[in-house]
């Protein structure tokens, strides 16, 4: 690089320059400057094709307010400029960005033009990060605006909508956007932004049904409509995506008999991210990759090579092709036909061998499968003191142990906090193993595996605790987590009766609550020439339940009077022969 003055007329906006455009850039803040002092930072330029000319790659608002002065004073002056090799355009692009930076806000729309057009040079992300001074995920962000719309890049230009809005719309698909643009250009219609916009598009679990790549209607799953039937759902998502994925491999194998040199189906939430490839065309060795978002939509990108492997094309050398797919032997439809016909089988023959069906449905639940979703109770509470509580109780030691032991006996890590869904043994290895336990040990299993998995406050434990005639003296007894959540004194009262007897509990009715807990904690405890009291439970943890008053609102007793119980039938009398 060297210095030297050059005259105006020799000058011209380079199209590398970040500021070039059919548009004067805006100089109203430095003109004042020039027209007194004239230019006194150098521009940054390189030789034009003509000779003795150059082009600008950083300084068009110096050059433009100078243009500005000469046409008012009738006169110009030579200008100030760095001149650099010839023929670079990436240096030139970022001496161009830097300076602008540097100088005054470039938007991040004109910072993605510039930096996309430096990684077709063969800058990486990395390569950016450094030059520019910034971290790579915010150069990753500033490219992320190249998986836009052009409309939406330019309302954010334009300062339209917030950063915000714009990070979410760049993890959309083209469909997300050109929807969101059409509540954006209603003005009768609410367009989501900022966080409201993250949940429009990421909120739901429901798959619409204009998101399956196969035949909706052929596919006999359940679909949810609204009234007018514009939006439909499917009702399962689990049992969608296996049609969605076996639909996406028969797409992937139509593209290899196409010629594609390879098809890359991403892992599904994972997003193309276009700054890193190059488009290329099948002859070249292009790639068709495969993007499968949580929302059920496939986007195809077809004819695409990765940063360093257009490097190696545009040097004249080849990228090593994929090895090709062999063609399968069945086709999917032959194949979905030999999997109904042997599923059929399967289970007719099935119903004759209970054994092995037990053995199968208890590694269905503990290893889960496309059509299996089973989840473990998570003894959530808000209070710490609850969550310790039960923790620490005997009925969860003994439950532990019993876990543990189930671990070992199905070779499990012993540190895996539950057998439901706890290892990653393959189904169909884990019912292997349960067909050489006996039946005490699989009966082990369901019962850990059943407890994991039985709801806190079902009418389930109601139904399970009154058949085995459950004692609850022999697992809990009250502690301060207990005490501490009473607050009731009509409550704390009928309490004090339980423990210390009613003359005690008149004697003490007008007390404040505090004053009642501790004469309730003294009772269990014989404290203060209280009487101990051995085995209290309160009726609403009990089997059956009870409640104190009539107020209602115990749980335990609205969920016990769900419980039908059956009537006693006379037993059939056999005929006389």
């Amino acid at each position: 690089m060297r210095l030297d003055f050059i005259d105006l007329g020799k000058l011209s906006i380079s199209k590398t320059n970040m500021r070039y455009a059919k548009k004067a850039p805006d100089v109203s803040d430095i003109l004042p400057t020039v027209r007194a002092r004239g230019v006194l930072v150098p521009l940054i330029v390189r030789p034009n094709c003509a000779e003795g000319d150059y082009e600008i790659v950083a300084g068009a608002r110096r050059f433009t307010a100078a243009c500005m002065v000469a046409g008012e004073k009738g006169e110009a002056e030579p200008l100030p400029c760095a001149i650099l090799e010839e023929g670079d355009d990436a240096a030139a692009l970022e001496a161009s960005l830097i300076e602008n930076v540097a100088r005054r806000d470039a938007d991040e729309v004109t910072q993605w033009e510039t930096y996309t057009r430096l990684v077709r040079e063969g800058r990486s992300v990395a390569d950016l990060a450094d030059t520019f001074g910034m971290p790579e995920p915010m150069v990753k962000r500033i490219l992320a605006l190249g998986n836009l719309l052009p409309r939406i890049r330019s309302l954010y230009a334009k300062e339209k909508i917030s950063s915000g809005t714009v990070r979410h719309l760049t993890m959309a698909s083209k469909g997300q956007q050109r929807a969101w643009l059409a509540l954006f250009d209603d003005p009768q219609t609410y367009c989501p932004q900022g966080q409201q916009l993250k949940g429009w598009l990421f909120g739901g679990g429901a798959i619409r049904a204009e998101h399956a790549l196969f035949d909706v209607e052929a596919s006999g799953l359940a679909i949810i409509a609204d009234l007018f039937g514009d939006e439909r759902y499917f009702g399962d998502s689990d049992v969608f995506w296996t049609a969605q994925l076996a639909a996406v491999e028969e797409r992937r194998l139509a593209f290899l008999d196409e010629g594609w040199s390879d098809v890359v189906v991403l892992p599904k939430g994972d997003y193309f991210r276009s700054w890193e490839f190059r488009q290329v065309p099948k002859r070249k060795g292009g790639r068709v990759y495969v993007e499968v978002r949580d929302t059920g939509e496939i986007d195809i990108y077809t004819g695409y090579v990765t940063a360093k492997e257009a490097a190696r094309l545009d040097k004249g050398e080849k990228i090593e092709a994929a090895p090709k797919t062999a063609r399968p032997e069945l086709t999917a439809r032959t194949q979905t036909y030999v999997d109904l016909h042997r599923h059929a089988a399967v289970r007719a023959a099935l119903t004759g061998h209970p054994a092995v069906a037990l053995r199968l449905m208890v590694a269905h639940a503990v290893a889960g499968s496309p059509l299996w979703n089973v989840k473990i109770e998570p003894q959530s509470a808000k209070d710490d003191d609850v969550r310790e509580s039960v923790e620490v109780c005997r009925a969860e030691t003994v439950f532990d142990e019993k876990r543990r032991a189930v671990l070992a006996l199905l070779a499990f890590d012993a540190e895996e906090p539950s057998v439901t869904g706890g290892n990653p043994m393959p189904l169909a290895a884990l019912f292997q193993r349960l067909l050489d336990l006996p039946d005490r040990a699989v009966m082990d299993v369901i019962a850990i595996v059943m407890g994991e998995t039985l709801f806190a406050g079902s009418a389930a434990v109601e139904a399970v605790g009154l058949h085995i005639g459950l004692d609850m003296a022999k697992w809990w007894s009250a502690d301060d987590a207990f005490l501490e959540g009473l607050r009731d004194k009509e409550v704390l009262t009928a309490l004090v009766a339980e423990v210390g007897g009613a003359e005690v509990a008149a004697a003490n009715a007008k007390e404040k609550g505090a004053t009642l807990k501790t004469i309730i904690r003294d009772h269990l405890e014989g404290t203060n020439g209280r009487t101990k009291i051995e085995g209290w439970v309160p009726k609403w943890m009990s089997f059956p339940p009870a409640a104190y008053t009539a107020r209602g609102g115990v749980g335990t007793v609205t969920t016990h009077g769900e419980l039908t119980v059956p009537e006693a039938e006379d037993e059939p009398q056999r005929e006389a022969a």
